[in-house]
């Protein structure tokens, strides 16, 4: 549980997220864009950020800072 909470692996999941986002914007950019695929990857991209928000706010509650 430990390494989840660590900000190494918020980040990245973050990171992630970040990339999935910008991969589903190079693609609609694209001349014959695939829906399928840029849903695919809105849809990841929610979801990593998803987690990483979650396990954020699961550090604040179960490693409070200064305790």
């Amino acid at each position: 549980m430990r390494l989840l909470l660590s900000r190494e692996v918020i980040v990245g999941f973050a990171v992630l997220g970040g990339i999935a986002s910008l991969l589903a914007m190079v693609l609609q950019g694209r001349r014959n864009p695939n829906p399928l695929w840029i849903a695919r990857m809105n849809r990841a991209a929610y979801v990593l950020m998803g987690i990483s928000i979650a396990l954020f706010i699961g550090k604040g509650f179960f490693h409070p800072q200064g305790a």
